[in-house]
């Protein structure tokens, strides 16, 4: 019978205060810091299901890899920005001079990627989270090919996860042009590779170590002139020419050397231009020595004095942001976010309620847009902008591996505030309304495992 089957309470007993053990122990040898809600659930499930979430979380609870970014010294050198002291404190690159371009929609996106792609001499390395089933994923690989056969040094690499749903005639293309094509922590590989929830989401091109397309685009058509059924998802995207595209080859060639571990590191250059602007890579994620992202958007709204203008498609901040962004409205800042009014997360729609309403209530703004929209970036005051792969949620600002670059100059910054203002005025004002009981109850559920949402 199953009864026969079902352990006995000492028997349970024993196996939770196991599985709590191997919680605890893990957790102390890598020095995991984990939001309270993610300690919790972790805790909860292993005490209650150890069968079950036990081998999930040998599978996807570890947060943090090994640094690969340099450990602060404790010398603060005087930047020219708090913002870059900062990110040079985890070991980033400091900022640079570099020509920036803003594309105004995808027509000018694709534009840009074509002409980075086509004139690319010697090297050129392509990540992306996503890369479409489509005329538009089609194209790219063929360009990429024909660059190949060309004797530019073409490298590619996919996310493992949706790497499952890229048509293999694309690898197949690719290397019998002589190109490179790399999977990023293969979803179903047996190979010891870190949990398989931590995905690479950064999405970047990097020619010749001067050039460098960025932004939040997938490589699909649905990012850039619209798929087959007319879907556009309007989003932000740039190219610049600087030493900050060597930053970004860097970040790439250590994203590359996990699942090629046995090749050196390519040996880069940076070229220096005339004009332009301050800007600076800042990549977050697992493998580096803080949540970069995070820690900059905390520090952020405590020091902002009038704005903060955000765009995100999911909003779901941990307590901690949640807390700044809301003190800073209490303190006059004008706080506003533009989210979707339905985004294609519906677990994420449905829990960010909760913070919402609690920062509503304190002054700020949220204008719900019409229609899916996948930008990300954040303007504080008019010193400092931030535009990437980098949503404002649990997942992309402590679980996954992510891309920015930190603007500094007014161009740059005055372009993305009108952009995200433009934006915002496309939609309506949100009015929080009390939840019901058990919606309350479904919420704080659901937000004990939103870091994985």
């Amino acid at each position: 019978m199953i009864v026969d089957w079902l352990p006995t309470p000492s028997q349970h007993f024993l196996v939770s205060a196991v599985a709590l053990l191997v919680y605890i122990l893990t957790s102390r040898a890598s020095e995991q810091r984990r939001a309270p809600t993610s300690a919790i659930a972790w805790v909860l499930g292993l005490s209650l299901l150890p069968y079950l979430v036990l081998p999930l979380y040998l599978l996807f609870g570890q947060r943090k890899l090994k640094p690969v970014a340099i450990p602060y010294a404790g010398v603060v050198v005087e930047g020219p920005h708090w913002a870059a002291e900062l990110i040079e404190s985890f070991g980033l690159a400091p900022p640079s001079i570099c020509k920036i371009r803003m594309h105004a929609d995808g027509v000018e996106a694709r534009a840009a990627l074509f002409k980075i792609i086509d004139e690319a001499t010697r090297t050129l390395d392509v990540s992306t989270f996503i890369i479409g089933n489509d005329a538009f994923g089609s194209d790219i690989v063929a360009r990429l090919a024909r660059r190949a056969r060309e004797g530019v040094e073409v490298r590619l690499m996919l996310d493992g996860f949706f790497a499952i749903l890229a048509p293999r005639r694309y690898k197949r293309e690719l290397t019998a042009a002589g190109a490179k094509v790399a999977v990023f922590r293969p979803f179903f590989s047996f190979r010891r590779l870190g949990p398989r929830n931590l995905r690479n989401h950064r999405k970047l091109v990097v020619a010749d170590d001067r050039y460098l397309w960025c932004g939040g685009r997938n490589l699909a058509a649905e990012y850039f002139l619209g798929d087959a059924r007319g879907r556009i998802w309007p989003d932000l995207s740039f190219d610049l020419e600087g030493p900050v595209a060597v930053a970004a080859g860097r970040q790439f060639d250590l994203d590359w050397s996990t699942t090629h571990p046995r090749l050196p590191l390519r040996e880069r250059q940076a070229v220096t231009v005339e004009g332009g602007e301050l800007a600076q890579f800042l990549p977050s994620g697992p493998d580096q020595v803080e949540d970069t992202a995070q820690s900059l958007l905390i520090d952020g709204c405590y020091r902002a004095r009038r704005r903060l203008l955000i765009v995100t498609p999911y909003f779901v901040p941990d307590d901690s942001l949640r807390a700044a962004m809301r003190l800073a409205a209490r303190r006059g800042v004008k706080v506003t976010i533009a989210i979707p009014q339905r985004s294609n997360h519906l677990l994420a729609d449905f829990v960010r309620s909760r913070p919402m309403r609690d920062l509503a209530a304190a002054g700020v703004e949220f204008r719900l847009l019409p229609q899916m929209v996948h930008a990300k970036a954040v303007v504080i005051d008019e010193t400092l902008a931030m535009c990437g792969s980098i949503n404002l949620d649990l997942r992309s600002l402590l679980l996954n591996h992510e891309a920015a670059v930190v603007f500094y100059g007014r161009p740059s910054i005055d372009w993305l505030a009108q952009w995200i203002a433009a934006t915002a005025e496309q939609g309506y004002a949100y009015r929080a309304e009390p939840p019901s009981l058990l919606r309350d109850i479904a919420e704080g559920v659901l937000l004990t495992v939103a870091f994985q949402l």
